[in-house]
């Protein structure tokens, strides 16, 4: 027994100090947190809302007006009007076509490299793999020239077509689709189904909730797309509601309550969406999380 160190005993109201300190200390964490990652949306919605004498200068004004929207969406003697509805419903078409479009591919090619076999499939699978860490940028430059060639420039399938393939989402249905249960798939053929009929009346009823995540990041990132839809497109008629607000410089500069509302209103779509889908979104990210 030589050499020990004796057994200290230690207070229970210590104990139950540590943990509060530990509880408390989470919750710390949490709320700053939640403060970092809100405090410049909140930011942004309360100077939209600001007098114009306020904006950019109290962090809190000390009244709410609408006059940034009105200005931003009835136009202005001051500033040229620009059509701020017709780049929301834009960046709607542009987005809501690339989405879908991504998605039908997705669970399509998803369902072939899990669930058919053919010669070669293993390398398509690897060379999708591959072009996930591949830096998108360096394809810029072709994909520009090729649809110019195509006579898609300066239209609404320039934006689309070239964002209608996403790797990421083939490899998540991919994922998903090797956990169904085999059985399920041969009885849905033995009951004559086509290939194409398990995927849209068998494979994706049951996996709504992983579509939905998938189909909430795809629009997300379609809806809030710059650099593309800014070098694809010229006519303003056509612009979405992100480049235009990317190119309010010169006198629209002068009125950043006019930019804060513009940001405003490309942020709640996002926000409608998330609110309407959370149910299906919090049970996509736990079945992906598993």
């Amino acid at each position: 027994m030589l050499g020990r160190k004796p057994v200290v005993a230690v207070p229970a109201r210590r104990i139950v100090w540590r943990r509060y300190a530990k509880e408390g200390l989470k919750y710390l964490l949490a709320v700053a947190g939640v403060l970092v990652a809100v405090t410049p949306y909140l930011y942004m919605v309360l100077h939209s809302l600001a007098p114009w004498n306020e904006v950019n200068r109290r962090f809190i004004p000390t009244e709410l007006t609408l006059r940034s929207y009105e200005w931003l969406l009835q136009g202005s003697r001051t500033v040229a009007p620009k059509p701020w509805l017709r780049a929301l419903l834009n960046s709607a078409i542009v987005t809501a076509g690339s989405t879908f479009l991504m998605v039908v591919c997705g669970l399509v090619v998803g369902y072939a490299l899990s669930r058919l076999r053919f010669r070669g499939q293993q390398t398509v699978y690897n060379i999708i793999l591959f072009q996930m860490f591949y830096p998108a940028i360096v394809l810029l430059v072709p994909t520009f020239l090729i649809v110019r060639a195509l006579g898609l420039y300066d239209t609404y399938w320039g934006m689309i077509v070239p964002k209608a393939v996403s790797l990421w989402a083939i490899f998540m249905f991919t994922s998903f689709f090797k956990s169904i249960p085999q059985d399920i798939i041969d009885a849905a053929r033995i009951d004559g189904l086509s290939e194409l009929g398990i995927v849209f009346r068998i494979a994706l009823p049951m996996s709504i909730p992983i579509t939905t995540v998938i189909t909430l990041f795809l629009f997300m990132e379609r809806w809030s797309e710059l650099l593309w839809d800014l070098i694809i497109v010229q006519d303003e008629n056509l612009m979405t509601l992100n480049v235009l607000i990317a190119t309010m410089s010169g006198p629209y500069g002068n009125y950043p309550g006019g930019l804060y509302a513009a940001s405003v209103i490309l942020t709640l779509p996002i926000l409608i969406l998330f609110l309407i889908f959370s149910k299906y979104f919090r049970q996509g990210f736990q079945l992906v999380l598993k």
